[in-house]
């Protein structure tokens, strides 16, 4: 029983904290590699050991047909767009906005589950609807963030990527896919890193030698594979399993306050006062939508 509590405290760890600073590392990795290259290596990398682990313990790697198209497509809106495009956006914007504008996934999930399954708008929704509109408008209305070159484009690209990785968490809800996460997350991650890849060269990046990539990127890419990829969505999945997924969800409102604060900490990014009551208010409309009832 100890040991479980003690999984229970480590997994909240790792999906708060390690998630919760990938940001700031895909900051500083983009900084100095090209965002399709960087995306391709990492989740290629993690791709290969998650299905070794699978391997390892002994789980069923058969995939049909469906569950391989299922998979690419998954791949494509979480990865590949959600993901890749993301990172790039991050060269224009600093991780800690970009993490506060990322916390609106819930906000577009609900919008796109009025609109394909015309699920009604409970009240506690409506009003983290509310919050969230009003959060996002204070964030991005700041003269400071908004005047430095690229900045908007960064902004408009990174709500594209949420919106993409909102119709991904629809997708998948229904879609066929192999049992095990571990699995199907592999496939996800080798299927995207073969379509970085091609986006890589048709985009004409140059790829670099991990050998010549500056200690810091090198750091950065390995808690992005080990930590960010494997270990946090090992743990996302064991509280799935082992707690309500409720409590599991309050991830989507720590993780961009430890972006907010690392960024500010560890990149000395802006953090403003408007900032910070933007986040609140953003946060508090996250919430609202992640503690309604399910019908």
């Amino acid at each position: 029983m100890k040991n479980s509590k003690f999984l229970i405290v480590i997994s909240f760890f790792a999906i708060y904290v390690i998630w919760g600073s990938t940001y700031v590392f895909n900051k500083i990795a983009v900084t100095e590699l090209p965002p399709f290259f960087l995306a391709c290596i990492r989740f290629s990398i993690a791709g290969l050991l998650m299905i070794l682990l699978a391997l390892l313990t002994k789980q069923n790697l058969a995939i049909s047909k469906k569950q391989f198209l299922n998979s690419s497509i998954a791949a494509f809106f979480f990865l590949v767009y959600g993901n890749g495009v993301f990172v790039w956006a991050l060269k224009y914007v600093d991780s800690g906005f970009g993490a506060l504008l990322a916390s609106t996934q819930p906000l577009f999930v609900l919008f796109l589950l009025r609109l394909i399954d015309r699920k009604p708008l409970q009240k506690k929704s409506l009003i983290g609807v509310a919050l969230g509109i009003l959060g996002m408008y204070l964030l991005v209305s700041q003269q400071e963030l908004t005047t430095s070159e690229g900045s908007l484009l960064g902004v408009f690209m990174i709500l594209t990527c949420v919106l993409s990785w909102s119709y991904g968490s629809v997708f998948v809800s229904k879609a066929v896919l192999p049992k095990s996460h571990l699995v199907s997350t592999g496939y996800q991650m080798l299927c995207a890193g073969v379509i970085l890849a091609i986006a890589s060269l048709l985009f004409k990046e140059q790829w670099v030698s991990p050998l010549s990539w500056s200690k810091n990127v090198q750091v950065s890419m390995f808690i992005l594979i080990i930590f960010g990829g494997i270990i946090a969505f090992t743990a996302f999945n064991f509280l799935l399993k082992n707690i309500a997924t409720e409590k599991v969800a309050t991830s989507a409102y720590v993780n961009p306050v430890i972006a907010l604060f690392m960024g500010w900490f560890f990149l000395d990014e802006t953090l403003t006062a408007q900032s910070i009551i933007a986040s609140v208010i953003l946060l508090t409309g996250v919430y609202f939508i992640t503690s309604r009832k399910r019908k």
